[in-house]
């Protein structure tokens, strides 16, 4: 049995890595406000928060200098922000410190960016961390683990073949047992509509303690309606690892919200980022006063705040997105 453990994301933590929006070519006429949201949430972040924040380029480092507060800004060539899915995902090995390493494809191949590829290895080196690559390919965003051995996903993106072409349920959870040390994997079938990263779990269903967990109620018009009442329905008769029946709450959604084609984009509550001492709520809609205060009581201890992440999401994704946690 592997000796790894993922501590949760609500465990003392060391440092918070996030990216700042770098490349212009990619962000066209929504860089200035993406990084205004970034520098939003750092800020939000900061009380009690070791923040780390990479920077792709001389004007990128120069511009993240004069918004994050005080931030420590690392330049580090990357290809875009996503540092959940490229970064790392830091664990222990009894008690020895480790970044866990993996295949990154750009979400099966959509988008395969210059400096993503091995950017892992080199934020573990920047941590002084011992880097471990794992041979097979893995975003943090599409796992969602309870720190107790339990482990979220679904199968639209794990099992699908842009990923490891040869993968079943099965092989999918030996391999997550060996390399993150869970011990037991709970399936959700699909995600969001229009979502490029084929159903990633930090955009649909959330632990905040041990066998206690988020996921979204439809909203205004919400065009994943049937998909958001069906994951509900199987998180209510799912047991975690320590044979619990998860007890499951329900926030709403942000509903309906369109891009610039008036096609329905993945929107999501869910995407909050867990800080020290405030979790930062991504907010699109109406629906957001609503979500913050549904959220509110499930973080005693923490401030719970809604910040715009409208820009951030024109490039797919928004606060846990572009965040990775290294625990202390």
């Amino acid at each position: 049995m592997s000796d790894i453990r993922i501590l949760p994301e609500w465990a003392p933590r060391r440092a918070l890595w996030t990216a700042w929006p770098s490349a212009a070519d990619l962000w066209e006429g929504d860089l200035e406000p993406a990084r205004d949201e970034v520098a939003a949430m750092v800020k939000a972040l900061a009380p009690g928060e070791r923040v780390r924040v990479l920077a792709s380029g001389p004007e990128a480092v120069a511009s993240a200098v004069g918004r994050v507060g005080t931030a420590k800004v690392i330049e580090a060539k990357f290809g875009d922000i996503w540092l959940r899915d490229t970064g790392p995902i830091f664990a222990r090995d009894k008690r020895k410190a480790v970044a866990l390493g993996f295949q990154f494809n750009g979400w099966g191949g959509k988008y395969q960016l210059d400096g993503d590829a091995n950017l892992a290895e080199r934020v573990a080196a920047e941590a002084r961390v011992e880097f471990r690559p794992n041979p097979f390919v893995l975003e943090g965003g599409a796992i969602e683990m309870d720190g107790e051995g339990t482990l979220l996903t679904t199968r639209q993106c794990l099992l699908n073949p842009n990923r490891n072409a040869d993968w079943d349920e099965a092989k999918a959870e030996a391999a997550l047992k060996e390399a993150l040390g869970v011990e037991k994997v709970l399936w959700l079938d699909e995600g969001l509509a229009n979502d490029h990263t084929d159903g990633h779990i930090d955009n649909l269903a959330r632990f905040v303690a041990p066998g206690v967990i988020v996921c979204q109620a439809p909203y205004k018009k919400d065009p994943n309606a049937a998909v958001l009442d069906r994951i509900f329905e199987a998180l209510t008769q799912m047991t975690d690892a320590k044979g619990r029946r998860l007890r499951v709450h329900r926030i709403p959604s942000p509903g309906l919200v369109l891009g610039e084609d008036d096609e329905a984009i993945p929107a999501s509550h869910m995407n909050f980022i867990i800080g020290v001492k405030t979790v930062v709520v991504p907010i699109y809609s109406d629906s957001a006063d609503e979500a913050v205060r549904a959220l509110a009581p499930l973080f005693p201890g923490r401030k719970v705040v809604g910040l715009s992440s409208n820009a951030i999401l024109t490039g797919g994704g928004s606060f846990h997105c572009i965040t990775q946690q290294e625990p202390s």
